[in-house]
């Protein structure tokens, strides 16, 4: 590159000459050329070469691969964050037995007592206790979910990883904590007298299946809530109208009996995931005492009705609900922490 020296009121600068920048006559030089550049192009050197766009979406499987490579951290943050969530109350980790049996003890005055609910169910307690524990698993699994995203974005920012694996360890939280909620369970039931069976090992298949559709459902809400942040505020609306739909505090079979209900209802009512699972575990749990009353015989059979189809059912949700909610979520995988 040639220069020329100018001299601006008495003092000399010196300055490139763009005219002859780079001029091969003049002893500049070019940029050297690849060939291989040339010839194929940016594309055909990247397919050459086996590189990718840098965040770019993988394929599903793929993409399960990666989630599978990840998942002593998913586990690990997922135990950490559940160590840290009671961190900063007095009572610590005391508080996840609390607030489970707190739950049930408030729900048990209003609905156990002051309704009636509890008329007609055999061991309405462990009626009460299963219905509340199951149904938080999927209520917390789906209000912590729909933050996964907006509430990671530091983390997200920060490092590359599947970003499905915060909903997934947020599930995992919900699941630590259920196994903790379950041992109360076991306890009331025997406390209640309730015999220890074989069927009490149903229970096991019944969570593992309940695990996968919850973690379908909160993977579902993770996106919805990384695209319209008011999905945390709205899903406690529907989740509380959920909850009274599967009869969590009372049997939805007595209260349809007291009702004239259309027929296409009472199908969804009794293919109601949420309703399935409880009555399961309940049915699991649950010894229906004898007796010569018909009146009382008959309101043990609706409080306990479990559809026949619930198992297959069970793992319809699951399946459908886990592989949905598991594509819905790959697909937003580029957008997660954008803007």
């Amino acid at each position: 590159m040639r220069a020329k020296r100018v001299t601006v009121s008495g003092t000399q600068t010196v300055v490139a000459d763009p005219a002859r920048d780079g001029d091969p006559a003049d002893g500049g030089s070019l940029a050297p050329v690849d060939p291989e550049f040339v010839e194929l192009g940016g594309a055909g050197m990247a397919a050459k070469y086996s590189l990718a766009v840098a965040g770019q979406r993988p394929s599903p499987w793929a993409y399960a691969r990666r989630l599978w490579v990840a998942r002593h951290f998913i586990v690990t943050w997922a135990t950490a964050r559940n160590q840290a969530l009671y961190s900063g109350s007095r009572l610590g980790q005391l508080w996840q037995v609390l607030t489970p049996i707190l739950n049930v003890a408030v729900y048990y005055l209003i609905f156990g007592i002051l309704l009636g609910t509890r008329d007609g169910i055999p061991d309405f307690i462990v009626y009460l206790v299963a219905g509340v524990f199951i149904f938080n698993f999927m209520q917390t699994a789906m209000l912590y979910g729909s933050r996964a995203i907006s509430d990671n974005l530091n983390l997200i920012r920060a490092l590359y990883f599947p970003r499905a694996s915060l909903p997934i360890a947020i599930t995992i939280i919900q699941l630590q904590q259920l196994l903790i909620a379950m041992v109360i369970l076991v306890a009331v039931a025997l406390a209640q007298g309730e015999p220890v069976t074989w069927h009490w090992l149903l229970i096991l298949p019944a969570l593992c299946l309940q695990f996968v559709f919850n973690t379908g459902l909160a993977l579902l809400v993770a996106r919805f809530g990384a695209i319209l942040t008011d999905t945390s505020q709205l899903l406690p609306f529907i989740l509380r109208t959920w909850m009274y739909a599967s009869g969590v505090f009372y049997s939805i079979k007595i209260m349809l009996g007291k009702h004239r209900i259309p027929g296409a209802v009472t199908w969804i009512l009794d293919h109601n995931p949420p309703l399935l699972f409880i009555q399961v575990i309940r049915s699991q749990l649950i010894t229906v005492p004898a007796t010569n009353n018909p009146t009382t015989a008959l309101g043990y059979q609706n409080a306990m009705f479990l559809p026949a189809h619930a198992w297959l059912w069970l793992a319809i949700w699951a399946v459908a609900v886990g592989v949905g909610g598991y594509l819905y979520f790959w697909q937003g995988e580029e957008t997660y922490g954008r803007g």
